[in-house]
């Protein structure tokens, strides 16, 4: 279908969406830039090679296990192929760091410390290898328990080494400049102190506390340590309040507020303040919350932080999804070609003129990209005004109205997904004019590639607008995955057979 009815459920204070008086769209910036931050693509590369060193370790330690099992003369000392004892290891690998990402252990909130990397990679090896054991025992694959066990020691000690390292590393990167943003803590009491010290003990975090901000005389000047036996990072408290030229003048990439005792009204204010200033803000969580806001929580040693206009990263799980939609849309685009040239030749004789039509959308980020469909209007039908909401107007050719009920129209945009500014399943992309007049909430939309299909599409609510339902777009953010796509383009196909 061509562009879909989409405007926002504002509120009466709120103005209400009209259609640009041009043809041509203006294209606005989008609040989630900083998104993609230099230090935020340090933190992104950084799980991406913590992922692969855990797959070369956990491989290598299975290859080492079964070289002490042999060498050692352990349990019927039984000989496996080398081709064997690789694939073994080799998947055991991409199933443990599976199983680790599961737990989070790829993201970016763990401690110096390091007890819940511990505790967590000890888990795995436990569940793991139950697994293992239970594999054995049902195929016809046998593996000594005596190897399976030495595995269960070796993997874990491997790990935990790789890990020390793998830390150091990130540490000593972050002492170059690799991935540091700068952060002020607004509050100097227990909590600021406790938040200075999470953030210093937290090395993948790439955050340095430059400054605690506060409005007290009597801590205003006096030095703040880490909570350690070391004592060895400190910081200064300065003078507060927190304003946009404080925040500029400090360089701050992210402002943290850690002051229970604030009112809701200055929280809003320190907000407003922070992103005037193009930094971000994270907060610990108290009453004063927004309930309306996108908000995404993390536990860092034990602090638990919350922050806006973060939320929706599943880094692992959107590059298999990626690599999925890139499969099955090469897949479904070689099979149905037969199909889609039949749909081209229709749209030509019912209406001449092109049979793709294309339009401006905004996508992931506020990036814009170029939509493909088949072409369901004649061809003076304007490009950017919203599309018919019945299949009577006069916009719409014969066969454009058999393409609309069927979405056959949609088809074209597996090219969108090829070319990677589409998924499979997600909400849909909106015209620019649209996008222009997004409050914070709409803007939650972008934070996921626009997709082919998606809730919305199947909902009830489908004949009004994107946004007078955004909940369904909100929801599959949330509660996106493997399943819930496959779920959705199934009923989407059943929806599509009955012409819906």
């Amino acid at each position: 279908m061509q562009a879909r009815p989409s405007a926002p459920n504002l509120s009466v204070a709120e103005p209400v969406l009209t259609a640009p008086s041009v043809s041509k769209p203006v294209l606005v910036s989008n609040r989630f830039e900083g998104t993609n931050s230099p230090a935020e693509r340090f933190r992104q590369n950084v799980r991406v090679f913590e992922m692969l060193a855990d797959l070369l370790t956990v491989a290598l330690a299975v290859r080492s296990s079964y070289a002490l099992y042999y060498e050692l003369n352990l349990g019927k000392h039984i000989h496996y192929p080398s081709r064997l004892v690789m694939g073994v290891a080799s998947g055991f690998a991409v199933l443990f760091v599976l199983m680790l990402d599961r737990e989070g252990a790829y993201n970016h909130g763990s401690g110096l410390l390091r007890v819940k990397d511990t505790e967590r990679i000890l888990r795995v090896t436990f569940e793991s290898f139950l697994l293992a054991f239970a594999t054995t025992f049902f195929t016809g694959t046998l593996f000594s328990r005596w190897f399976l066990v030495t595995a269960s020691t070796v993997i874990p000690i491997a790990l935990l080494l790789q890990k020390l390292g793998f830390y150091m590393l990130v540490r000593a990167l972050h002492s170059k400049g690799y991935g540091r943003e700068r952060v002020l803590v607004c509050g100097s009491g227990i909590l600021g102190r406790r938040v200075f010290s999470v953030l210093k003990r937290s090395p993948k975090l790439g955050l340095d506390p430059v400054a605690l901000v506060d409005d007290d005389p009597d801590s205003i000047g006096t030095a703040v340590y880490e909570m350690s036996y070391g004592r060895r990072d400190s910081t200064q408290v300065i003078q507060g309040p927190v304003t946009r030229e404080l925040v500029s003048q400090n360089g701050a990439d992210l402002l943290v507020i850690a002051d229970s005792t604030m009112s809701s009204n200055e929280f809003r204010h320190l907000v407003e303040e922070a992103l005037s200033a193009g930094a971000r803000v994270s907060f610990v969580p108290t009453h004063f919350a927004p309930a309306d806001a996108w908000i995404d929580y993390e536990e860092v040693d034990g602090i638990l932080l919350a922050s806006f206009g973060r939320g929706g990263r599943q880094s692992v799980r959107d590059s298999l999804k990626a690599l999925t939609d890139f499969v099955v849309s090469l897949a479904v685009v070689i099979v149905g070609s037969p199909l889609l040239l039949l749909l081209a030749l229709l749209v030509r004789l019912d209406s001449g003129g092109p049979i793709l039509f294309t339009q401006m959308r905004v996508g992931l980020n506020g990036k814009p990209f170029r939509l493909f469909k088949f072409r369901t209007m004649h061809v003076d039908a304007p490009p950017y005004e919203y599309s018919p909401t019945t299949p009577n107007d006069p916009r719409i050719t014969r066969v454009g109205r058999f393409l609309r009920r069927t979405s056959l129209d949609e088809l074209p945009q597996l090219l969108n997904v090829l070319r990677g500014d589409m998924s499979l399943v997600g909400p849909r992309p909106e015209m620019p004019f649209i996008v222009e007049q997004y409050n914070e909430v709409h803007r939650q939309r972008q934070q996921v590639k626009p997709g082919v299909t998606g809730l919305w599409q199947l909902s009830g609510d489908r004949g009004y607008h994107i946004h007078e339902n955004i909940e369904y777009d909100l929801y599959y953010i949330r509660n996106r995955g493997f399943f819930l796509d496959l779920a959705i383009l199934l009923h989407t196909v059943f929806f599509a057979m009955r012409g819906i």
